[in-house]
């Protein structure tokens, strides 16, 4: 009897805790470099996410490291009490484990509470560049293996990943162009400005202010349709290479495993007043994103297709180690 009522105490108190949920200020970690894409859609959320959680801070706390699974593997292991979220991305949350069996955790380790945007993939190349098209720049690696680079933020990335998948489609050997590692987007962007570079294929929330600038100019995208930004860039499918399509950028929410049902609501419910929150829709569209608020059970679903698409695609092109 007392065992029960012990116990009945301990459950009504969980309960009540989780109920007040959030009682104090939320850890969103971001597994990438400060000013990154993760980065500055991380800063997003949490800039217009307290108002609908109780007023409580959103802190943004960057953890890079071996693509990403640092920050990531820490979410995992932390306490499931909804104060150590992620920011999960494609390439360490689906790539990573997908193209590397020694990755220390899977890409559904994890409770995903929603996704939150879509990020248009774009090639660039600078605006002085000689290539009037992407047939043109790759009609020129093919002309030259081995002797044009193209910046990345690692092997497990789509910057990576874009640029072997369809030089697999056109015929190239997947290292027809030498990827250049850099630590994160913004390095990224920053080495294909100063030259180093010739190219890169990247989201297009890294690379829209250089279009708007002028700098850089687009010579692909993989959605159906242009971005809003960008509308007279070419498709992929336009260009012939329709498979292309199927590569794109995200931002989802993700918290430990098995995190309260009550927490996982409360973020639910959160995130769509969120989905409707005009001043987070504009900071969404001005990083080059699409909004894409889903449900927990949808966005679960989103990542485990997504993983098998990417670990189809690494057994395609000789990429799963």
């Amino acid at each position: 009897m007392i065992r029960s009522l012990i116990f009945a105490s301990l459950s009504a108190a969980s309960t009540l805790a989780h109920a007040q949920y959030p009682a104090r200020p939320i850890l969103l970690v971001v597994p990438y470099t400060a000013g990154s894409d993760a980065d500055l859609a991380a800063r997003n959320l949490a800039l217009h996410a307290p108002r609908y959680l109780n007023g409580q801070s959103v802190v943004v706390m960057t953890q890079p490291g071996a693509s990403g699974a640092i920050g990531t593997l820490g979410v995992r292991n932390a306490p499931p009490d909804g104060y150590r979220l992620l920011l999960a991305r494609l390439a360490a949350q689906v790539i990573l484990p997908a193209t590397d069996r020694k990755t220390p955790y899977r890409s559904n380790d994890f409770t995903f509470l929603s996704l939150l945007d879509i990020n248009p993939y774009v090639c660039a190349v600078r605006s002085d560049a000689p290539y009037a098209s992407m047939k043109d720049l790759v009609a020129d690696i093919g002309k030259r293996p081995g002797r044009l680079n193209f910046a990345t933020v690692g092997d497990g990335t789509l910057q990576n990943f874009g640029p072997q998948y369809l030089f697999s489609l056109v015929g190239l050997p997947k290292d027809a162009a030498v990827g250049i590692p850099y630590k994160g987007s913004g390095e990224v962007t920053a080495s294909l400005l100063g030259g180093h570079v010739q190219f890169t294929c990247s989201n297009l929330g890294a690379l829209l202010a250089h279009f708007q600038s002028g700098a850089l100019r687009p010579l692909m995208t993989t959605m159906r349709e242009p971005p809003r930004e960008l509308p007279n860039t070419p498709t992929a499918r336009s260009l012939g290479w329709p498979e292309m399509e199927k590569l794109a950028g995200w931002s989802a929410l993700a918290g430990p495993p098995r995190m309260p049902r009550e927490v996982v609501e409360r973020w639910t419910g959160a995130i769509a007043k969120l989905a409707r929150d005009p001043a987070w829709l504009a900071g969404v569209e001005k990083l080059g994103g699409i909004p894409a608020v889903r449900s927990p059970a949808e966005t679960d679903k989103f990542v485990r297709d997504q993983y098998q698409l990417y670990e189809q695609l690494a057994g395609r092109l000789g990429l799963r180690q």
